[in-house]
């Protein structure tokens, strides 16, 4: 397997082929024809065929849902592991005086933190405390980027 290609904030989002270029549209897409379908034919067919295609239309609805939760589960389990980190890692490396404001973060500042070196952390967790910065300023602002290849 070759290198990883270093992280930074411009390519440190993740993309999930199989969730974002294959299931997702296929759901989509069918939601979209099932919809099609029943406006189509809403001027023709008894009254059965337009319960069968409003179900159609539920079930398909029902899938992206399905994706869509599934998906969300799965990324805020990754950030509840992510806070129980940082926070030990905020224990290891901040000063005493900041060490008591650590619960004083919120779990999108300690998301972001993860990614800031060790040697940078005490003082953008600072920052963060201070100018209560949000999780795309606190990535804006590392500037020795420490990188997660482990992430959903």
């Amino acid at each position: 397997m070759g290198e990883k290609k270093p992280q930074t904030f411009a390519n440190h989002s993740r993309w999930d082929p199989s969730f974002h270029f294959y299931v997702l549209p296929i759901l989509l897409l069918g939601l979209l024809l099932t919809l099609v379908h029943f406006f189509a034919h809403i001027t023709h067919g008894d009254m059965r065929d337009h319960v069968h295609a409003l179900l159609l239309i539920l079930l398909a609805l029902a899938f992206v849902i399905l994706a869509f939760k599934t998906r969300m589960y799965a990324l805020k389990v990754q950030d509840r592991v992510i806070r129980l980190e940082e926070q030990l890692r905020l224990t290891r490396l901040l000063p005493e005086p900041l060490r008591s404001r650590i619960p004083d973060l919120t779990e999108g500042q300690l998301c972001a933190l993860r990614f800031a070196s060790d040697a940078e952390l005490p003082k953008l967790a600072e920052r963060a405390l201070n100018e209560k910065l949000s999780r795309a300023d606190i990535k804006k602002a590392i500037q020795n980027w420490r990188p997660d290849y482990w992430r959903v």
